[in-house]
This record gives structure tokens, C-alpha cells and sequence, in this order.
């Protein structure tokens, strides 16, 4: 791999651990209500699981198996982008606490989306 590579993938392994220990931290400050916490437990497993699948992903042995590795880190980080919109449209958080990491989500699923064609062609 090339230096750019190599930085590039540091750094997204870096953004997708800050993203998992924000939605950790936005699960911990969630209402306690029966629906705030089932959808955040489906929120936290999501959100985590977008930096431990792209560690994975970098862990890969053929162009194959990383395609598909990074198609699951595309799924966890779309899922997470659904659980979020839930949140702010059902008025369990408000738009603008989540705004913010709703950006972030929509970002790395639109980076992992173009990895994932790249990989595949």
C-alpha cells in the first residue's frame, strides 16, 4: 500500500472510532423510556459496529473478501443514519442535538458506499 493509503485508512479507522464513542455517548444521555432504549440498543450495536467491520475490512485477505467486508460496514452505517432519522422524527431528540452526528453518519456512508463500488469493479 502507498503512504496516502495507509494514512487514509488510519484516518478513517480513527473517524469511525470517534463516531462509535459519540453514539456510545449519545446512548448514555438517552431518556429512559421503553422506546428511547430499544431503538438506542439498535443504535449502539450499529454505530459501534461501523469502526469494527471497517478494522475488519482492513484486515482482509482478497479484493473479494474486502468488498464484502466494506458492503457491511455500508449497511451498519446506513442502518445507524435510519435509527437516527428515528430518533429526531419521532421527537424522542431534538434535530439539533443530532444534526451534527447525522452528518457524520450520512458522510461515512456515502465514503464506505464509493469504497465498496471501487472494490467491486
Amino acid at each position: 500500500m502507498a503512504n496516502g493509503q495507509i494514512s487514509r485508512q488510519e484516518e478513517l479507522r480513527k473517524r469511525t472510532k470517534q463516531f462509535a464513542l459519540r453514539i456510545i455517548r449519545l446512548f448514555q444521555h438517552l431518556p429512559r423510556t421503553t422506546e428511547a432504549q430499544v431503538l438506542g440498543k439498535q443504535l449502539l450495536r450499529s454505530g459501534t459496529s461501523v469502526g469494527a467491520n471497517y478494522r475488519a475490512a482492513g484486515r482482509s485477505r482478497s479484493k473479494a473478501e474486502f468488498a464484502s467486508k466494506i458492503g457491511i460496514v455500508v449497511e451498519e452505517a446506513d442502518e445507524t443514519v435510519f435509527w437516527l432519522e428515528c430518533f429526531v422524527e419521532s421527537g424522542i431528540v431534538k434535530e439539533e442535538l443530532l444534526k451534527d452526528l447525522l452528518v457524520e453518519a450520512n458522510e461515512l456512508v456515502a465514503i464506505f458506499a464509493a469504497s465498496h463500488r471501487t472494490a467491486r469493479h
